[in-house]
């Protein structure tokens, strides 16, 4: 069924899109300078639509050489960007929340159709860019520190933050912008500058962030270097990551990308903040209320069209709800609305390329060779409307944990079921028994099993949530989990620490030289 786009034209709504941020022509071929990217004649990468395979524009490639220069325009803005108190720091971050309010729409409009994400989802994409900028300002009044008594008499101890310098942000499609901005928007507040590194596959909604951006930096005489923009492959990433230049690397992505990440920083000696690949259940007890839950369920899953770190895929519920439960998913997942992510209607979109549906087709035939049971879905759309090739229709799949295929995270939407008997504790057994750490829910009324899944010998996770799904996280609390997820955090809570360096300070306001541990060390007479 051909899908059709409100409001505008397609190519219209794009055009104007682009121009309204920043962006002048419908298929450039950007040089922009030492903090945008490459340079002219240099290595140029299509960009194309998901949606309809559309080209939208051609960005230039940066070299080892743009990484330098990039490097540098980055450490002199550093030198002055330290010294500003950090409330005037939150004010600049506040405007930049203002532009983003200002350019709300049409930066939503370029991250549904760049990335594939519905519009609603691209507008609450931006809306999460808000969001962090309102806590950022918020922070930049309380970067706070502590103080503690001395064992030694009159002296003074304290602990104070400090900005830690570059931070360099490598960033993943699935959320062009927002995760970004968690990290960038911190940083900033604390005193750092950051170099981002967008995926290769969505740079013009970098390129766009990097244009509001400048407005506010323009206004408030600042360096552009603050915030620095490089668009590149594996080489660029490879290049920060082994950076003793760049203390901090705050890199999402798979599980793969973040070990070498991790590998090449801690060699080196430096910090890393990695977000990385999720596997992620809910756990469905007797107890559950199954209509509050199937609509979790159904967003988590299929939701982004499977492409987020947070997406639901593995299922496990009580035997004595398992068949109400299968034939109640087995009736919504037909009629699920799929199309052009720009199309009101739709609540599916595509998958980013066709790399993506080639591993979701591999998924599905591996696990149903280990046994597995393909309910419903797992075709490629094809005919008006889908000719870009990257629309699916999610499946669902009966399957057992330990399956190999259960056990790897596939960015699809695919939902394996899995039954389980006995008490709660038996479902918690199965939900933590995979390598990953991300995010994990329950539905139940039952205090007793709501309790088990949060304790210690509960959920795993970093994220843990009891009658919501798994996905949809807000910015308040700090985002991240465990295992072969990287351990780090993200947005909220005190997550602003990992852009700092921790020093403690001690001030002798006497005239004596007391040791501590009350050592005597005396040379003079």
């Amino acid at each position: 069924m051909k899908q059709t786009i409100d409001q505008l034209p397609l190519t219209k709504t794009i055009e104007d899109v682009l121009q309204q941020l920043g962006i002048k022509d419908l298929n450039p071929t950007y040089s922009t300078g030492l903090v945008w990217g490459g340079k002219e004649n240099r290595n140029t990468k299509a960009i194309h639509s998901p949606a309809d395979g559309n080209k939208i524009a051609s960005v230039n490639m940066a070299t080892p050489e743009d990484y330098e220069q990039v490097i540098s325009t980055a450490q002199e803005a550093f030198k002055s960007w330290r010294k500003t108190p950090a409330p005037k720091r939150g004010e600049v971050v506040r405007q930049i929340g203002d532009k983003l309010r200002e350019y709300k729409e049409p930066l939503g409009k370029l991250v549904s159709y760049e990335m594939g994400k519905i519009l609603q989802e691209g507008l609450g994409e931006v809306q999460e860019m808000i969001d962090i900028c309102d806590f950022a300002v918020g922070l930049s009044r309380q970067l706070h520190g502590y103080t503690m008594h001395s064992e030694r008499p009159q002296h003074r101890m304290y602990e104070q933050y400090h900005p830690l310098g570059i931070v360099g942000v490598i960033s993943a499609f699935n959320f062009p912008v927002a995760v970004w901005s968690w990290n960038t928007m911190l940083a900033a507040v604390c005193g750092d500058v950051v170099v981002w590194k967008p995926s290769e596959k969505t740079p013009l909604t970098a390129l766009a962030c990097q244009h509001i951006i400048r407005e506010v930096l323009v206004n408030n005489e600042l360096p552009e270097g603050i915030f620095n923009l490089i668009i590149g492959d594996a080489e660029i990433g490879s290049l920060m990551s082994h950076d003793g230049r760049v203390p901090l690397v705050s890199a999402t992505g798979s599980t793969r990308m973040g070990k070498k990440v991790g590998e090449a920083v801690g060699a080196r000696l430096g910090k890393s903040l990695l977000e990385l690949g999720g596997n992620n259940a809910i756990i469905l007890t007797e107890n559950a209320d199954l209509e509050m839950a199937l609509r979790a369920i159904v967003f988590g899953a299929v939701g982004t069209c499977g492409q987020r770190c947070t997406s639901t895929r593995r299922l496990i519920i009580h035997e004595n709800i398992y068949e109400q439960v299968k034939e109640r998913l087995l009736k919504v997942y037909p009629n699920l609305p799929i199309g052009h992510p720009l199309s009101s209607t739709t609540l599916v979109g595509p998958l980013i390329d066709k790399e993506a549906v080639k591993a979701f087709q591999q998924a599905l035939e591996r696990v149903q060779a280990e046994g597995g049971t393909l309910l419903t879905g797992g075709e490629v759309l094809e005919g008006e409307g889908f000719e870009s090739g990257n629309y699916v229709k999610p499946a669902i799949v009966e399957a057992k944990n330990e399956y190999e295929t259960v056990q790897e995270e596939t960015f699809a939407p695919i939902l394996y079921l899995i039954k389980y008997s006995g008490d709660v504790e038996n479902a918690i057994e199965l939900q933590n028994g995979v390598r990953q750490g991300l995010s994990s829910a329950i539905f139940s009324s039952n205090l007793l099993e709501t309790e088990a899944f949060l304790s210690h010998w509960g959920s795993d996770c970093g994220i843990a949530n009891v009658n919501i799904g798994t996905s949809g996280a807000e910015i308040g609390g700090a985002f991240g989990g465990e295992k072969d997820t990287g351990g780090g955090r993200e947005s909220g809570s005190d997550a602003w620490r990992v852009y700092m360096r921790r020093q403690t300070n001690t001030i002798n306001y006497s005239r004596e030289l007391p040791l501590a541990q009350g050592i005597r060390f005396d040379i003079m007479d």
